[in-house]
């Protein structure tokens, strides 16, 4: 049995600028009443984290109350056509430059997942943009929880059929991925590092690239 490389989907293979997208559609609003955009986004990244921890609910949901709660905190008033435009702007993502070609070349010698905190509908959008055929796709929905929680990363063991020892998880989420794979013996952990962001001594042992043309290579395809 082949091994599976699994990938986070979102900000690892799709340039998911949910910053950009929820700044074109509040930006005026920022204006208006002097919200810091740095300080807005920051609180949305932090709210969005905050919502994936809790009860599971629908991607398109944890989208919503995010901008809803981030809006709320700073004053803004929002509105549904608000939470819709964000989820219409996901759709519309594509994938870094160098990801179809790295995808292509990997998919020859070993199995690929991807495992995405989406659902099923949202993540078929990012899947047609990548343009390779994939073993699995297997989405928060599927597994009833989000990455950093346990239960995701023990679907994909259960979807795939695979022990640690036999996948090679690739992302580029630090708090979603990599911190929480150390607690699988066996399983080599590849950060995508594309923001340059400090890594830590306390999750090695992990491998780090800064984009995943340097994937092939490392993985000896």
């Amino acid at each position: 049995m082949r091994k599976v490389v699994s990938f986070d989907c979102y900000r690892t293979l799709i340039n998911f600028d949910t910053r950009s997208a929820t700044h074109e559609i509040v930006k005026d609003r920022l204006a208006e009443f002097g919200v810091d955009p740095d300080q807005f986004h920051h609180d949305a990244y932090v709210m969005r984290f905050q919502g994936v921890v809790d009860d599971y609910r629908p991607y398109r949901e944890v989208v919503r109350r995010t901008l809803r709660n981030v809006m709320l905190l700073h004053g803004l008033e929002y509105r549904d056509e608000d939470g819709e435009a964000l989820i219409e702007a996901i759709k519309k993502f594509t994938p870094f430059r160098e990801v179809p070609d790295a995808l292509r070349r990997l998919k020859g010698e070993y199995d690929i997942a991807i495992l995405s905190n989406s659902e099923d509908d949202l993540i078929s959008y990012a899947v047609d943009e990548l343009g390779v055929e994939w073993d699995y796709v297997l989405t928060a929905e599927q597994a009833g929880a989000y990455k950093p929680l346990p239960q995701a990363f023990e679907y994909l063991m259960k979807a795939t059929g695979r022990g640690p020892e036999d996948i090679i998880h690739t992302a580029q989420g630090w708090e979603y991925d990599i911190m929480p794979t150390k607690r699988y013996a066996g399983m080599r952990r590849i950060w995508v590092n594309r923001y340059g962001f400090p890594g830590s001594a306390a999750y090695q042992p992990y491998e780090e690239i800064s984009d995943l043309s340097q994937l092939p290579p490392l993985l000896g395809v």
